[in-house]
């Protein structure tokens, strides 16, 4: 009984915090793409900016040659 109480009287606040939306990942996204501008001090073409964002963001997978000893 006093759980329900407990969820009447903060109903609006669960409805808001489940509502809403972050934008940890969206500046999480930001804070590289201008680490990528800072690290490379200006990039040639657009193009080229462009290809590093998706390099450092995309979260691609590339198979490194492995050659055993």
């Amino acid at each position: 009984m006093e759980f329900a109480k407990t969820i009447k009287a903060h109903w609006t606040g669960i409805v808001n915090y489940i509502k809403a939306k972050t934008t940890g990942v969206i500046e999480g996204i930001n804070n590289k793409i201008q680490l990528a501008k800072r690290r490379a001090r200006g990039y040639r073409n657009i193009n080229n900016f462009i290809n590093m964002i998706y390099f450092l963001c995309g979260k691609l997978k590339f198979d490194y040659p492995y050659y055993p000893l």
